[in-house]
């Protein structure tokens, strides 16, 4: 295997907090511009349209279009494992490889998501006992926001090329135009001409296509080792195999969640419309810390994997512990505001008193166990850095997924209430940390990908 450092590239050998948070800090507000939209969406349908369409935008809709993103969000992850590696160990022409391969990638994944999720997203709708009230709202938000899946793959795929090289600049100052436009669209479209929730579902779809183009922009003018360039844009097979051993498992991984969740959405929407407003209103507030979460998620997967490709694995490890003491001081800080102040939150989503108490009552039973999905997080992150997806899928499927799937098919009946549905998520986060802590320490992990990675010839 081919190592070394490059004397430029400070994720290899600076201080490793003052990296990670370097990272860090504009792989997050990049998401929180892309949760701001998604945010600002809700907002104005709950107060400019009503409960019934901030319930059909958000809960039921949102549970099925994760099915489709998760995926190429997942895939994605692969291509940032992929160019990292490569970086790290100063390998420039795979990375231009990869940067080709996950272009025609994303506009061939995109445009197949965007022919399925037209075509079965009304079935999927009935089949989860959408109300009738909000039905229709939530078909023509879907169908519309299906229509916008190439340009999302296409920007997610570009942001992870960029990450990977370290630059989280350009990626956080395309979700800001984006995310302005997204407001003022919906400003216009549902406020102004009163368009609904068809207009938030325009609106959405023309910011991630604006992001998509600033994207590809950005990496034309790159002359730099991840230039794109239209004539070379194809399938090539080494690089796809490395973007889909990383990235698929991580799809999968995501998507498990998302299974499990359209199960919980199922049993949300038997206790009636106020109840799935409420849902949604929490999936905002609950989102934030995600967002920060996952990017420290990313900050740590392309840490490793640059120190990883360039053969610095006691590096790898010390990053671990710092990145886990930062997560975990974030997730009490969070935990801790989200609990004192959770009736003003749910008041930005609508006045109504039924929804905000619900809502405060989801917010005790899962907020305060924040802290222990840190460790799925930052230690997935780290073995896939080093190109293990496998096990960590394999690990959320079995402790988080199948386990909530468990609990609603036997738990749940049982006693029929919301609290003995919200109990599944902390049951089950503390099962999967315990399993990654375990692997992490004793599985052998890092001495399989340096194995396999020197028998591979790359050089």
């Amino acid at each position: 295997m081919q190592t070394g450092t490059d004397t430029g590239n400070e994720i290899l050998q600076g201080a490793i907090w003052k990296q990670l948070l370097t990272l860090f800090f504009p792989i997050l507000l990049g998401t929180f511009f892309q949760q701001l939209y998604n945010t600002a969406d809700a907002v104005i349908v709950g107060r400019f349209v009503g409960k019934e369409a901030l319930a059909a935008v958000g809960g039921t809709t949102g549970t099925i279009l994760n099915l489709f993103i998760n995926l190429f969000v997942g895939l994605s992850s692969g291509v940032t494992v992929a160019v990292a590696q490569h970086y790290g160990a100063q390998r420039y022409g795979e990375v231009g490889r990869t940067v080709h391969c996950s272009v025609a990638l994303a506009l061939a994944g995109g445009a197949a998501m965007t022919v399925l999720g037209v075509l079965f997203s009304p079935m999927a709708l009935r089949a989860m006992g959408t109300p009738a009230d909000i039905i229709g709202d939530a078909r023509t938000y879907l169908q519309i926001y299906f229509l916008g899946m190439p340009a999302s793959f296409l920007y997610n795929v570009g942001a992870a090329v960029l990450r990977a090289i370290g630059d989280t600049r350009r990626p956080l100052y395309f979700l800001i135009v984006a995310c302005l436009a997204n407001i003022v669209l919906d400003l216009v479209l549902v406020v102004g001409l009163e368009l609904g929730v068809l207009g938030v579902a325009v609106a959405t779809t023309v910011s991630q296509v604006i992001s998509a183009v600033l994207a590809v922009l950005s990496l034309m003018r790159d002359r730099a080792v991840c230039h794109l360039s239209w004539s070379e844009v194809r399938f090539h097979p080494t690089a796809l195999r490395e973007i889909v051993r990383v990235g698929f498992p991580a799809g999968i991984q995501s998507n498990m969640y998302a299974i499990s969740n359209i199960m919980i959405q199922s049993c949300i929407n038997s206790f009636g419309t106020d109840t799935i407003a409420a849902w949604t209103a929490f999936g905002k507030v609950d989102s934030f810390f995600w967002m920060i979460l996952g990017a420290y998620g990313i900050a740590i997967t392309t840490f490793a994997g640059q120190n990883f490709g360039a053969g610095l694995f006691d590096r790898m490890r010390r990053s671990v512990r710092v990145c886990l003491g930062m997560s975990l001081g974030t997730a009490f800080a969070v935990s801790l505001l989200v609990c004192l102040f959770r009736e003003p939150l749910f008041r930005i989503f609508t006045d109504d008193a039924q929804v905000t108490s619900i809502g405060a009552h989801m917010v005790f039973y899962t907020v305060p166990f924040y802290f222990l999905f840190v460790f799925v997080e930052i230690l997935s992150g780290t073995v896939r850095g080093a190109g293990d997806a496998l096990a960590p899928m394999l690990m959320t499927c079995g402790g988080a997924c199948v386990l909530r799937i468990l609990w609603i098919l036997f738990a749940f009946p049982l006693r029929r209430e919301l609290s003995t549905l919200l109990l599944s998520y902390p049951i089950t986060w503390f099962i999967t940390a315990a399993l990654f802590i375990v692997y992490y320490l004793h599985g052998g992990w890092l001495r399989r990908c340096a194995a396999r990675s020197s028998s591979s010839g790359e050089g």
